[in-house]
């Protein structure tokens, strides 16, 4: 027993929840026209997923749902749930990637809900799935919500109306096939997402390939400027290398020379100060004494020039004295002597000089008051003589000229050794100033030296100046250098230099490094990493993209492959289901016509067009022919052979029949037949229950019927009623039961 229960709450007709179990091979479901007996077919198709509201006699969703009664009140929803016994594990459940889902249960509840919005719930034991998990579900156990194991009253006859086509979709049906269908198309959906991803993938690869060239070719600049850079790192580290042996070389070169001439300057600076001072002659104390005696003889030499003045007024005196004492009477013409006109002349024009070159006025008074004194002794010429009667006057100017001529001897004898002293000491100077003239030269020469010295040093600190500034350069083309090649640039320390240094050599390594420098900037090194980083990347894309254009084509060759197999197994199945459905068709088909046969036969026919100008039917040219089923009769002491020449009860049997063999070869777990029999006769019906006890013996029956032979076969009935509130009620007889109680 595979079928457990049917709950029907809110369905159509069954306003209350009504239950339904199936524990007997055959049980059948009868009543009144009208009374809601398909109902229950009906809710079997809904709950396993009929999408087809056609098939269960309605246009919309809400058209399932109870809509009530005088008595009772519209329903909101429909429910209708099915259980299965699941105790061999039987019901199988996949995932999208084809992997088993656990379903370890032993009873399998499905329950569909359908809303008054049209809103439809699939749920599987308490958990909500979708529409397309419950048909894979079923399709595991060979059975869906429609089929040849649900045949409802009038369809019995759809079989042998069907095209071969439709006819063989059925056998696929029967066969337990549409599993493989299911699968076929999930594939075929698959293949074309697929091939979807293929072309999406494509044109992305395209649409990439110009920038993945413009990046390539970037690349390959940035692969030349690392070449470049490598040749360049290598005239660098000889270039730095040599460049900084030569600045060190020289810096240490240079110290020497100047630690050197310090050291000269030093020593001649020392030996210029042992020469002593400049000014000898200023500090020399007999040069002061000279200066002292010096201004001694001048004040003499002034002191004589007053004495000889006085001593020339003097004698001057004398002789007008004389002169006047020899005259014997007055005239009136004064004589006056030669000598002492020039006297008075020269005496009166020096002092007057001597006041014109004063600067004081304080100085110039007694000047002037000699001046009168002379111009006083001239007038004396002038005036009246005096009587002389003795020569005392004349007596006392001679003691005074004696007294003047004495001091005048004692002056000049002060001179004269005054004179000696300074010639002395002007002898003495001499010879020290000669001296010190020496020294002075000695002392020349050594400031020419120091400033010689001097000169040199500061020529090598420019030297060094210069050989800061070189270092300075380098130290800046070494910074340079690091942002071109990176810190690898400093690896110059470690190289070692072949070859002796030159200056020539050094400018040729730096032009070549000067032209790769160039030829760099040119090629657009900046930016390299960011480049090399994007390229990267989308190389790393392309790659990826291939990596999955790659699995799309393994892909579709594996759904290729698996189309093409699930298609060699359904056509391999299919023609060895055929043989057993003929096998058991024909059976059945003797049974129920008492002889005679029946078969099934595959065709191939074309795929047909239609013409839509001349609104004909024509074939395809070059499609490939289409595989189909034709049913072959052969009535007994009859030759009708053709299905349209049977009679409606011929018709019906051999459809039966057909349905029957079909359901045998592979068995689902319950048959559902709708009032099958309603045109068949006493008779047949009696030949119709043969084979409902036949076919219960390997799928469970539930049975819509009229036809008491049918109920007969029965070992449960549910009678089917409509009560007073408008809604079906159901109720139950058990045969076996009721045979006991009837005994």
């Amino acid at each position: 027993m595979r079928l457990k229960s049917l709950e029907i709450n809110g369905f159509k007709s069954f306003a209350k929840k009504t239950f339904l179990e199936f524990s007997n091979p055959v049980v059948a479901v009868v009543g009144p026209n009208g009374s809601g007996k398909s109902n229950v077919v009906e809710a079997i198709r809904f709950v396993l997923g009929e999408q087809s509201m056609k098939s269960m006699r309605g246009k919309l969703g809400m058209d399932l749902i109870f809509k009530g009664s005088k008595n009772l009140s519209k329903g909101s929803r429909a429910v209708v749930a099915i259980s299965f016994d699941n105790s061999d594990k039987i019901f199988k459940l996949s995932n999208e990637s084809g992997e088993n889902i656990n379903l370890n249960y032993d009873n399998i509840s499905i329950s569909r809900e359908v809303y008054s919005d049209g809103l439809n719930k699939y749920i599987l034991n308490g958990s909500e799935v979708r529409l397309k998990d419950i048909n894979a579900l079923l399709a595991s156990v060979n059975i869906g919500s429609s089929g040849h194991h649900i045949i409802s009253q009038g369809e019995a006859d759809r079989i042998l109306n069907a095209s071969p086509k439709d006819r063989r979709e059925m056998v696929e049906d029967a066969l337990g096939l549409k599993i493989y269908q299911y699968k076929i198309k999930e594939a075929e959906r698959k293949l074309e997402r697929t091939n979807n991803n293929m072309k999406e993938i494509s044109l992305l690869r395209r649409e990439n390939a110009p920038h993945l060239n413009f990046l390539k070719k970037q690349v390959e600049k940035l692969e030349k400027a690392k070449e470049m850079k490598t040749n360049l790192l290598s005239f660098y580290r000889e270039y730095f290398k040599k460049e900084s042996v030569y600045l060190d070389q020289e810096k240490n070169k240079l110290s020497d020379e100047k630690n050197k001439i310090i050291a000269e300057i030093k020593d001649i600076s020392k030996k210029i100060s042992e020469k002593g001072g400049d000014d000898v002659v200023r500090n020399n104390p007999k040069v002061d004494e000279l200066k002292n005696l010096e201004s001694r003889i001048s004040h003499i030499r002034s002191t004589k020039g007053e004495i000889e003045r006085k001593l020339g007024r003097i004698e001057g005196m004398i002789e007008m004295e004389e002169r006047r004492t020899q005259r014997p009477e007055r005239t009136e013409n004064v004589s006056i002597p030669r000598e002492e006109l020039e006297s008075f002349l020269k005496e009166s024009h020096e002092y007057l000089e001597e006041a014109i070159y004063m600067d004081v006025l304080e100085n110039i008074a007694p000047i002037l008051e000699k001046v009168r004194d002379i111009l006083n002794r001239f007038s004396r010429h002038f005036a009246e003589e005096p009587n002389f009667s003795d020569g005392t006057q004349l007596g006392e100017l001679k003691n005074t000229q004696r007294e003047v001529m004495e001091e005048m001897q004692k002056i000049q004898e002060e001179e004269k050794k005054i004179v000696e002293l300074v010639e002395k000491l002007k002898e003495e100077i001499s010879h020290e100033i000669e001296a010190e003239r020496e020294m002075e030269r000695e002392k020349f020469t050594l400031r020419v030296q120091n400033q010689e010295l001097n000169s040199s040093l500061n020529l090598i600190l420019m030297k060094e100046e210069n050989l800061s500034r070189e270092a300075e350069a380098l130290e800046n083309e070494i910074k340079e250098g690091g942002a071109l090649i990176g810190p690898e640039i400093l690896s110059y320390k470690n190289f070692e230099a072949e070859g002796d240094f030159n200056r020539n050599s050094q400018e040729e390594l730096r032009r070549k490094i000067e032209r790769i420098k160039i030829k760099l900037e040119d090629a657009g090194a900046g930016g390299g990493a960011d480049v090399l980083k994007e390229f990267e990347e989308v190389v790393e894309r392309d790659k990826f993209l291939e990596k999955e254009m790659g699995d799309l084509v393994q892909s579709i060759e594996s759904l290729q492959k698996l189309i093409a197999e699930l298609r060699e197994k359904i056509n391999n199945e299919f023609q060895e289901g055929v043989t057993k459905i003929n096998k058991e068709f024909h059976e059945f088909f003797s049974l129920m016509f008492g002889g005679g046969t029946g078969s099934l036969a595959i065709i191939s026919e074309q795929k047909k067009k239609k013409d839509e100008e001349e609104d004909g039917i024509e074939y395809e040219e070059g499609s490939k022919p289409e595989q189909g089923i034709e049913i072959n009769v052969s009535l007994p002491q009859k030759k009708v052979k053709e299905l349209h020449a049977l009679s409606g009860g011929e018709r019906s049997l051999t459809s039966i029949a057909l349905l029957f063999a079909m359901s045998q070869v592979n068995p689902p777990p319950f048959l559902v037949l709708d009032e099958t029999d309603a045109a068949l006769d006493e008779s047949n019906s009696r030949k119709y229950g043969d084979m409902l006890e036949k076919l219960s013996k390997r799928s469970q029956l539930i049975v819509v019927t009229h036809n008491r032979e049918t109920m007969s076969r029965a070992g449960v009935l549910y009678g089917v009623t409509i009560g007073a509130d408008g809604a079906s009620k159901l109720l139950s007889v058990k045969f076996e039961e009721a045979t006991a109680i009837a005994n």
